[in-house]
C-alpha cells in the first residue's frame, strides 16, 4: 500500500511514488494507492495529471479518504471512474494485517 498525503499540483516528488506504483504493479505486485489530506486533489474527474492518468490507465488501485475528500468539498461522483471513497480504517487494516506501506 502506497500512501499519497501531497498534492501532486504543488510537490513534485508525487511523481516518484506514482512512478513507484506502476513499476511495483509491472513487476506484478498488488498495488493499492490510498490518497489523504491534499493527495486526494488529482483523483478529481476536472483535475488533469498525465502522471496520476497514467496510474489509472495501469489498473492501480486508488482509494480516497472519505474524510479528506469531505474537508475539501469533493464529493463521490466528483471522482474519476474507478476510484472510491474508503474509510482509513482500509489503512489500519491493511497494516494490522502486515502489508507494507509507504506513506509520502
Amino acid at each position: 500500500m502506497l500512501i499519497s498525503s501531497r498534492d501532486p499540483f504543488e510537490c513534485r516528488e508525487t511523481e516518484n511514488l506514482y512512478r513507484l506504483a506502476v513499476n511495483l504493479n509491472n513487476n506484478g505486485h498488488a498495488v493499492t494507492l490510498f490518497l489523504v489530506q491534499n493527495g486526494v486533489m488529482p483523483a478529481r474527474k476536472s483535475a488533469a495529471n498525465r502522471k496520476f492518468a497514467g496510474l489509472i490507465r495501469q489498473g492501480i488501485h486508488i482509494e480516497v479518504d472519505d474524510f479528506s475528500a469531505k474537508e475539501r468539498s469533493i464529493m463521490e461522483k466528483e471522482l474519476k471512474k474507478g476510484i472510491n471513497l474508503a474509510s482509513i480504517e482500509n489503512i489500519i487494516n491493511s497494516l494490522a494485517k502486515g502489508t507494507k506501506t509507504i506513506w509520502h
